[in-house]
């Protein structure tokens, strides 16, 4: 997993670089700060966010029972397509980091890309309803 400070998110592509990034409906996957922040507090103690592999973590945002809702992130849109349920190789990396990522959608959600855009952190992240 590398980390970058900015990348363009396509329809045809994902985030640019990710080679998961054209599978249909989950070409972007996202995470929220809060809900890795209560993983991690009920696995004692804390990890990185890119263990659970996702493209972008975004704060201040509540993912649970979201599919069908759109993150905008400047001039991207994504549509929420579904939850991303824990593997098991979440347990591979960290024994018990399954089990505290199941509840509430705490592993995040996966998306299609509605408009591209290219996004940088600290972009401020939005989310409008079903």
């Amino acid at each position: 997993m590398e980390t970058v400070d900015e990348g363009l998110v396509t329809a045809d592509a994902g985030l640019d670089g990710d080679c998961h990034g054209r599978e249909p409906g989950r070409q972007v996957t996202v995470i929220s700060a809060e809900a890795w922040k209560d993983a991690c507090r009920d696995l004692g103690f804390e990890v990185p966010w890119t263990m659970r592999g996702p493209n972008l973590e975004v704060g201040g945002i509540d993912l649970r029972d979201s599919v069908g809702a759109r993150i905008s992130i400047g001039d991207l849109v994504l549509e929420i397509t579904e939850e991303n349920r824990p593997c098991r190789v979440m347990d591979i990396q960290q024994p018990g980091l399954r089990k505290a990522l199941t509840p509430e959608w705490r592993a995040g959600v996966a998306c299609r890309v509605l408009s591209a855009g290219r996004i940088r952190v600290g972009d401020r992240a939005l989310v409008s309803a079903k």
